[in-house]
């Protein structure tokens, strides 16, 4: 007997689209607001009806399915609405890192093959820039915060964001479209090569959207309930901020866009608007944490997913002891991004200080549906007892199927049939995930494989620094040697010898091992880092090679 389900043909096959997210959200909080800056509030009513008008307005500028926007834009409502309107009308989204350098961004724009750019007013100079170089993106919109619509030197434009949106309709026909429709791209800011662009269906979104519903839990830690204030600490150019407006989105809870991150205005927004919701790189979390405008501020309720890179151990527990709710989660570009999160189950919420930071600096558990392995190089599993490493691969349903236009590096990424993170981890007996170091990154002395991350947050335990960064530089005796960068504490006078001393004292412990100890410690007055936030330990190793 056949098990294959046959369709009625007057059936509807109901596709999944980043359209539901929003009537859902609509749906469930008309009147909910959406706060950008200090300078716009709305609700979510009103958000429904300018992706309409940005649909419209769009399809009057010639737009069609298929054709790519590209938004050069800080945190907004604006960019919320970029999110929903652009893919529902079966465009594409290209999502433009503006931190990258010109070069960079010429390289994106027209490889992504944009036709139209929306820009922020402080990106016309970038542009205008590079403006003779592009392939297309004749088109550009400008995005001012003041109401001026004057033309701005070296760019040619077809007007200003707002004035273009007041004369567009108030209702768009969305078209249905197949689930699998390309609706957003972005590109990596790998450490090597050309950003590659990687790219989301549809379809993908909306399942990475449920999936992230395991923040929905029987315990209150860490969780995104209804009654939360979401403000995004992660630019919305990386990840679409790791996928959580479509999340805050479909649960109808209050958002807050800060624009450009300063310390004082997140801060002023976290207390005017009662935030209780966010998520970043470490880097970001200390700038604002670590500012003069944070003295003194109640922190305690605030949830704080932290990824992008490794959560100290000394800044966790510093978080901790302010009341803030933090924990780690991890992903990467390719996975759309979340993969794991460190929520404590239980047993694990009282639990003292110690166990609590042990656990909340891990990698986490895998959320719904995602299958993760950890494999040795013959694709075999090594043994879950959280001491063997081996390389993270993945599947997901919202992974993405390649790089655009880059079969070569698609069939790597893929290889085996599971998507090959790069990462290198450990896990246990209970499925907790360690990330232990990136391969490129892991040092490789006196025969063994030495962990840069965990040096890094042994180091940094020291009372004197402030960041460190490990990364392994040649030796001809022992293949690599483990070089720390150190930047100190405000006001500290660091020793380097004392950084050294407290390494070696926890490999003569058996915390580490003896080839961990660095030969040479540096202190520098700040760690060089890619355009979100990332240590760039490439260009450390190619600037400190000698």
């Amino acid at each position: 007997m056949s098990l294959t389900i046959h369709r009625t043909p007057s059936a509807h096959g109901n596709p999944m689209l980043i359209g539901a997210i929003l009537a859902e959200g609509v749906a469930r909080a008309p009147d909910q607001e959406i706060v950008y800056a200090r300078r716009h509030r709305y609700t979510y009513r009103d958000l429904d009806k300018r992706v309409h008008q940005l649909a419209g307005m769009l399809a009057g500028l010639g737009i069609t399915p298929g054709d790519t926007i590209g938004v050069m834009d800080w945190d907004s409502h604006r960019y919320l609405e970029c999110f929903y309107a652009i893919p529902m009308m079966g465009a594409v989204l290209h999502t433009i890192n503006v931190r990258l350098s010109p070069e960079q961004v010429l390289y994106t724009i027209n490889h992504a093959e944009d036709d139209v750019i929306l820009l922020n007013r402080e990106f016309a100079p970038l542009l205008a820039a590079i403006a003779d170089k592009l392939d297309n993106a004749d088109t550009r919109i400008v995005l001012m915060d003041d109401g001026d619509d004057a033309a701005l030197d070296g760019l040619d434009l077809a007007g200003e964001y707002e004035a273009l949106m007041a004369a567009a309709p108030c209702t768009f026909d969305f078209p249905e479209l197949d689930e699998d429709t390309r609706a957003t791209t972005f590109y990596t800011t790998g450490t090597t090569g050309l950003p590659k662009g990687v790219y989301f269906s549809h379809r993908q979104l909306v399942l990475h959207t449920y999936a992230s519903r395991a923040l929905e839990r029987e315990t209150s830690q860490g969780e995104l309930t209804v009654d939360d204030v979401y403000m995004p600490l992660t630019p919305m150019f990386h990840v679409h901020a790791w996928g959580m407006p479509y999340h805050a989105t479909i649960k109808g809870v209050k958002q807050v866009y800060p624009g450009r991150y300063d310390p004082a205005t997140i801060i002023g927004l976290y207390q005017q608007e009662n935030v209780t919701f966010s998520h970043c790189v470490p880097t970001i979390f200390q700038m604002v944490v670590g500012a003069p405008a944070a003295e003194g501020v109640d922190f305690s309720g605030w949830k704080v997913i932290i990824g992008g890179a490794a959560m100290p151990p000394a800044m966790c527990r510093a978080a901790l002891e302010r009341g803030i709710d933090i924990y780690t989660g991890y992903g990467m570009s390719e996975t759309c991004p979340v993969l794991t999160l460190a929520l404590l189950p239980t047993e694990l919420v009282d639990a003292d200080i110690d166990t609590q930071v042990e656990f909340r600096c891990r990698t986490g558990r895998p959320v719904p549906m995602v299958q993760l392995r950890i494999v040795d190089n013959d694709m075999n599993d090594v043994a879950h007892d959280g001491q063997t490493p081996g390389e993270i691969v993945v599947r997901a349903p919202w992974l993405t199927q390649g790089y655009l236009k880059d079969e070569e590096h698609s069939e790597e990424l893929w290889r085996g049939g599971w998507l090959h993170t790069g990462d290198i981890g450990v896990m246990d007996k209970d499925g907790w995930l360690r990330v232990t170091d990136r391969i490129k990154d892991v040092i490789k002395t006196g025969g063994e494989w030495v962990s840069s991350l965990d040096l890094e947050a042994l180091i940094t335990q020291h009372p004197d620094v402030a960041e460190c960064a490990v990364i392994g530089v040649p030796d001809e005796k022992w293949g690599e040697r483990p070089l720390a960068l150190v930047v100190a504490k405000p006001g500290a006078a660091l020793d380097p010898a004392s950084v050294t001393a407290l390494v070696q004292a926890r490999a003569d412990d058996g915390v580490i091992s003896q080839y961990g100890v660095p030969d040479r410690v540096k202190v520098v007055d700040a760690l060089p880092r890619t355009s979100v936030g990332k240590l760039d330990k490439k260009l450390m190793r190619t600037t400190m090679a000698d």
